[in-house]
């Protein structure tokens, strides 16, 4: 059996050798009595670190700022604040142990150009109350079943606030809360090294059934969530939609997919949207399950939970949506423009994923860093057949405090090996987020997708 990490202390990565955990490691109801005490109501720590560069979690954004007004970007809570220190190639070292192995090698890969602004730290991370509240009831039943491919006894909120297994901290944030729907409209490109790229631009939507209000799992009828993706621009893409069908039980039920392709003004099942198939226009640089930094079935890997870790990571990061902020402004040579990146000292839950003997990927092992107050997955190394780091990925997030919800402003994906790097979620040129859209089921169907095509 596989040995598990258990977390000790909440600022140490701890591991315990030896302890095997069952299939259904439930837990406890003296465990479950600390979501909201000593746990925050998702299962981070509450108390801060011992020297108090990272502090206690007292509730994160309750209120927007002042200054926003609804429907415009995200105003950033923490303007007015000063970078703390600057790590470079030149003081790599002295910082190494609260760094994950793909910074260090993106500093070792651009000594030149490479830096991270470190900013004090905010667990602005917060939810509606009714999250919550239901993290702390399916937390009794929420179980995994056919070997972690799927859940069962969950609904609405986080299943498994105090994970036993690396494969339910992985469901944690396929299930973590966005809102009940929404709609983006982002851009995606992947620049050369000499910086020049082709923008493309999708317009998004999520149907998030599993988090919606009022929900059984009955209801869910095995279904996480339902998203649409149409491709805007360049004028050669455009037009192409995407329809996919999340199952939660992927053992029980694929994933269902279909395309409308333009050209031919017919819409085919797409079996192929999944695990290590190219992402949409992605010029090769992401397969289909990095999109949101880790999506769909989790049957091809082992998962071990590592334990909790204190890195710098990439948060609260409004620059990167601000209005004021081009595209041109944050696809620089190389990798993105680091003056508008921020980064703060925050604990992560680290689960690695090791392909399962006969299973095929093109990624052997890939080690995620999940914050411990959101349970989005913030940072991923990524690992070739060569048990080489092959390319290295950072979600950018930001408190969308209207909602409120933990989410991407920015994920980056570097590849090291080619010396280039994919952004996907530039926002900044685009309308803000809209969340709880009007819609209902029957508009993420194949029909209704033929119907959109033909508009």
């Amino acid at each position: 059996m596989r040995k598990n990490s258990l977390l000790i202390l909440g600022c140490a990565l701890v591991l315990v050798a030896g302890a095997s955990v069952p299939a259904w490691a439930e837990a406890t109801s003296e465990e479950i009595a600390k979501l909201g005490n000593e746990l925050t109501p998702l299962g981070g720590t509450k108390a801060g670190n011992a020297d108090g560069t990272i502090p206690a979690w007292t509730g994160g954004i309750t209120t927007p700022p002042a200054s926003y007004v609804l429907g415009e970007h995200y105003v950033n809570p923490y303007a007015d604040e000063k970078v703390l220190f600057t790590i470079t190639a030149g003081n790599v070292d002295q910082y190494a142990d609260k760094l994950t192995v793909g910074q260090k090698a993106l500093f070792a890969t651009y000594p030149e150009t490479y830096k991270m602004n470190v900013y004090p730290t905010h667990r602005s991370a917060s939810f509606p109350q009714r999250i919550y509240d239901m993290t702390k009831q399916i937390a009794a039943t929420a179980h995994t079943v056919e070997n972690g491919y799927g859940v069962e006894g969950a609904i609405n909120g986080i299943p498994f606030p105090i994970p036993k297994q690396g494969v339910e901290g992985i469901w944690n944030h396929i299930l973590r809360y966005r809102s009940d729907s929404a709609a983006r409209d982002i851009g995606q490109a992947a620049p050369t090294r000499g910086g020049k790229y082709t923008l493309v631009q999708f317009h998004d939507e999520f149907y998030m059934l599993y988090s919606m209000e009022g929900k059984t799992e009955a209801d869910l009828n095995n279904k996480v969530l339902y998203f649409k993706q149409e491709v805007m621009a360049p004028a050669r893409l455009a037009g192409g939609i995407l329809l996919v069908q999340e199952s939660m039980n992927q053992v029980k039920e694929h994933r269902q997919a279909w395309l409308y392709n333009p050209g031919q003004r017919r819409v085919r099942r797409a079996p192929n949207v999944a695990y290590d198939n190219p992402g949409t226009a992605a010029d090769a640089m992401r397969t289909s399950d990095q999109f949101d930094m880790y999506n769909g079935a989790v049957d091809r890997y082992d998962w071990e939970l590592v334990g909790k870790k204190e890195i710098y990571i990439p948060y609260n990061s409004y620059k990167l949506q601000d209005p004021t902020v081009k595209n041109k402004d944050i696809l620089t040579p190389l990798h993105i423009n680091q003056d508008l990146a921020r980064y703060e000292l925050h604990r992560v839950w680290v689960v690695d994923a090791t392909l399962k003997e006969g299973a095929r990927h093109i990624y052997k092992r890939r080690t995620f860093y999940l914050d411990e107050d959101s349970w989005q997955i913030v940072a991923v190394d990524a690992y070739d057949k060569r048990d080489q780091l092959w390319r290295v990925s950072e979600a950018h997030v930001i408190n969308y405090y209207n909602v409120p919800a933990i989410w991407t402003a920015l994920e980056v994906h570097t590849d090291l090996q080619a010396g280039r790097y994919l952004a996907i979620g530039l926002n900044s040129e685009n309308p803000p987020y809209k969340f709880n859209i009007k819609r209902t089921a029957e508009d993420y169907t194949p029909a209704a997708l033929r119907r959109a095509g033909k508009r």
